[in-house]
């Protein structure tokens, strides 16, 4: 019994791992013959054990061509994994980059049209920025939201910027869609974003983008400082944080090392 379960399982991962190939994935769906001679199993087999991962949600069958395609529900999982992956692998990232340079430092997300910060560090300083975990800023006058808007289009970009209507901004901040545009240029070009009192009077920051496989931006690590004290060293600072991105993206892009017995 354990042994068919066993083959069971084995075949039910076969079939994901076939749904999932490069170029399967680049069509709308495989046919159950299709998909049996790539795992090498009978039809029937994969027939029965398709339908179970169907009505699991594993995998969705086209009305139209009966063939199959990956779920949603198992992208689902896959994206709380990431999520978990991430904020497992960030913690000593920003703790190094804290230690590093004694700035508050955090790690941000895409939440619409906003950055939600889900994680930071703070060294023991009397004067710093304030801690953001939990709120939100903007995307378009931050150093952290257009490091997440990195790989946007210029259209996405003037189309977020007329829907913003009302956009909290310190007296630097990009006033239109060109300018906010030049500044993201400026980013892709060295890799990292600056912000110079775009957000708030007196305060500095420098962000980088975070990428997933396949080259999607998943997050930023941004840094912020008042300018008194960051904003000499802000080029510099800018380049310690895309090495600590960099560095984050190599943990959610590398497979893991297995430990040898």
């Amino acid at each position: 019994m354990a042994s068919e379960a066993s083959t069971s399982i084995q075949r039910a991962i076969a079939i994901l791992n076939a749904l999932g190939a490069p170029d399967a994935v680049g069509r709308a769906s495989l046919g159950v013959v299709e998909v049996a001679n790539r795992v090498g199993r009978e039809k029937s087999q994969v027939s029965r054990t398709l339908r179970l991962l169907a009505d699991a949600g594993y995998v969705d069958r086209d009305p139209e061509t009966h063939g199959y395609r990956l779920g949603w529900r198992l992208y689902t999982l896959s994206a709380g994994a990431a999520n978990q992956r991430l904020l497992a692998a960030a913690r000593p990232v920003l703790r190094a980059l804290t230690a590093r340079t004694q700035e508050r430092v955090h790690l941000n997300v895409l939440d619409g049209d906003a950055v939600l910060t889900v994680m930071s560090e703070s060294p023991l300083r009397a004067v710093q920025a304030v801690g953001w975990v939990g709120r939100t800023t903007p995307l378009l006058n931050t150093a952290s939201g257009r490091a997440l808007l990195f790989g946007h289009e210029d259209a996405e970009i003037r189309a977020l910027f007329a829907a913003t209507v009302s956009r909290p901004a310190g007296p630097r901040a990009p006033r239109t869609a060109d300018g906010v545009l030049a500044r993201l240029r400026r980013g892709r070009e060295r890799g990292w974003d600056a912000a110079d009192e775009e957000f708030e009077a007196g305060l500095v920051a420098a962000a980088a983008p975070v990428y997933a496989v396949g080259g999607r931006i998943i997050a930023s690590v941004n840094l912020s400082a008042p300018k008194f004290r960051l904003g000499r060293r802000l080029e510099a600072t800018g380049r310690q944080v895309k090495a600590a991105a960099d560095r984050l993206t190599r943990a959610m892009t590398e497979p893991p090392v297995e430990e040898s017995g």
